[in-house]
């Protein structure tokens, strides 16, 4: 009984060990749920580095039409932004998606808004 108890609380020990490898987005410009105007690029800040040749960013605007933008980097290895062109008034979503530090792809979205 002891070596299964020792045995369960080393796999729930891991497993948070192993969670915490993959990016996390700390911050981004635009912020979620912002209001801005007509920003001039997104920026993307993970907790670890990652690997921008195997990122994405796409903006998907209120009709739901998706643009995919060119992925570089701006400011460090745990950042990658995209030129934004102009952007009409409007409600806009950023999905985003990033190869991990331990080899897993992390993806997520936030929205914001351009306004009048």
């Amino acid at each position: 009984m002891t070596w299964r108890l020792l045995a369960g609380l080393l796999t729930a020990l891991a497993f948070p060990l192993a969670a915490s490898a993959h990016s996390l987005l700390l911050e981004s410009t635009p912020a979620p749920n912002a209001v801005v105007a007509a920003p001039a690029r997104v920026e993307l800040r993970f907790n670890n580095r990652i690997e921008p040749k195997l990122s994405r960013i796409r903006l998907v605007d209120e009709r739901g039409a998706r643009r995919d933008l060119p992925v570089g980097t701006h400011g460090g290895p745990d950042r990658v932004s995209a030129p934004l062109s102009t952007l009409s008034p409007g409600p806009y979503r950023i999905e985003w998606q990033v190869l991990s530090t331990d080899g897993h792809i992390v993806s997520g979205r936030f929205s914001f808004r351009v306004p009048p």
